[in-house]
């Protein structure tokens, strides 16, 4: 019922401004859609945009209809435009396209460069490229802070996750720290885009700090259980410890400012 009456009173608000209406069935597109975009232009949102841990904007995305991921619920709503990831399932994206539906179709962000590009992409995509120019000149801004911060010391980072699993020289994170004037420790390894370390390999490569996407002491699963190992504990205690949330790392958009100013502060912090 929530589809069919956002497809009876979205489209007004829309066309009366002569803007396309759109959906997205990715999570990233979710997010750079929501920031650029009109409110009357967004005619539903992927399964994960309401997901607090992958969403950078989760509380804004429960007003827009939740699609089920699938091309039917979508067709429903006849939008002028669908925004997908490379990645998003091959057959939505190409049953869409079949029933002559435009779909956009957005890269996974590596770099700081793919996050204007994207940015600039959807700018375009919904009618408001001022606004995408806008959100870059804030991200330019973030970036020289976070490398005025960093400047004081050439500090190597190693980003961690679940299991041990770290981002290596060829990803987003990588360009977030690089672009900051700090060394990615991973590239030591030759890990390119990312792959597992092991508790021993970490702690002989000696990074000055880890980046974790949260610190809170307590260990939901085996996965996680991997940052509270006692050796790594030891070496990198909180004092040691670069945290920045998932969800303003996991996609390339505007949230990419928020971490850098987020990477700033606990530069300051930990450099106490």
């Amino acid at each position: 019922m929530l589809i069919l009456v956002a497809s009876l009173s979205v489209p007004a608000a829309a066309d009366a401004a002569g803007l396309p209406r759109i959906a997205s069935i990715n999570v990233c597109t979710d997010q750079l859609l929501m920031a650029l975009a009109d409110p009357g232009q967004i005619v539903g949102l992927s399964p994960y945009a309401r997901d607090p841990a992958r969403s950078w904007d989760a509380a804004k995305a429960r007003q827009f209809p939740q699609l089920s991921g699938a091309a039917e619920d979508v067709l429903v709503l006849e939008p002028d435009t669908v925004v997908a990831g490379r990645f998003t399932r091959l057959a939505t994206r190409q049953l869409l396209k079949d029933k002559e539906v435009r779909v956009v179709e957005f890269d996974a962000a590596r770099s700081l460069d793919d996050v204007k590009k994207a940015i600039r992409l959807m700018g375009d995509v919904v009618g408001h490229p001022d606004r995408a120019l806008a959100e870059i000149s804030r991200l330019d801004a973030a970036i020289a802070h976070a490398h005025q911060v960093a400047a004081r010391k050439p500090y190597r980072v190693l980003a961690v996750s679940r299991r041990g699993w770290v981002s290596g020289r060829d990803s987003l994170t990588s360009s977030l720290l690089a672009n900051a004037g700090l060394a990615n420790a991973a590239g030591d390894l030759g890990i390119k885009t990312g792959g597992f370390a092991s508790l021993e390999t970490i702690v002989n490569l000696k990074p000055d700090f880890i980046l974790v996407s949260e610190d809170s002491g307590f260990a939901e699963d085996e996965g996680s259980a991997f940052l509270l190992h006692p050796a790594l504990e030891r070496f990198y205690p909180a004092s040691k410890r670069i945290v920045i949330p998932e969800r303003l790392t996991v996609c390339g958009g505007p949230m990419l400012a928020q971490a850098l100013e987020r990477l700033a502060s606990e530069l300051e912090r930990v450099d106490r």
